[in-house]
């Protein structure tokens, strides 16, 4: 008997007000029923759950803060950003005891987008950096090496201590070397 094989996709997004989720289950012949998306944010104990209609076989949701409960005021007027962190996200369908995938996911928007900026705030030109130049930049290759490891860590290697761990000393030295030009936090 063919059965689903359930799979989501989360993908580091720059946007800061978007948690995107992509469903990229590949789906028996037999019909999906009472599709769940379950997301639970950093330091919450109970999920925040979505159904149909907006879960649907192949679905593609971009998820607001409001949609999470993180944003009360001003919802589908303002956007506030989401924050980083590890997101515990579990998709379901019937009968959802059997049938499930469960991911941790780190978000680390806001830190991707602070790299980003470091990169906006140098002098680059097309030829050999400066000394002083280098160093910058071997020094932000080493923080997205971080990021890149603590992602591993919480997502691959099922150690979600270890990857906050290298996340909030990423951003650490992102704080340092940020603060030379114009300190935003995460």
């Amino acid at each position: 008997m063919a059965k689903h094989v359930l799979s989501l996709e989360v993908p580091d997004t720059l946007n800061g007000c978007i948690f995107r989720v992509v469903d990229t289950s590949i789906y028996a012949s037999t019909p999906v029923n009472c599709p769940l998306l379950q997301i639970t944010p950093p330091g919450f104990i109970h999920p925040v759950n979505f159904t149909t209609p907006v879960i649907e076989p192949g679905f593609m949701a971009n998820i607001t803060a409001c949609d999470l409960g993180l944003q009360t005021d001003n919802c589908g007027t303002t956007y506030q950003d989401i924050p980083d962190g590890i997101y515990i996200v579990k998709y379901s369908v019937s009968p959802s005891e059997l049938l499930y995938v469960e991911y941790n996911h780190l978000r680390m928007t806001c830190a991707l987008n602070r790299v980003k900026q470091l990169y906006c705030d140098l002098s680059l030109g097309a030829c050999e950096p400066s000394t002083e130049l280098m160093a910058t930049l071997n020094q932000i290759r080493l923080i997205q090496q971080y990021l890149d490891a603590a992602k591993s860590y919480v997502e691959i290697c099922h150690d979600p201590e270890k990857g906050m761990e290298l996340y909030r000393y990423a951003v650490k030295m992102l704080d340092k070397l940020s603060c030379n030009s114009n300190c935003k936090t995460c």
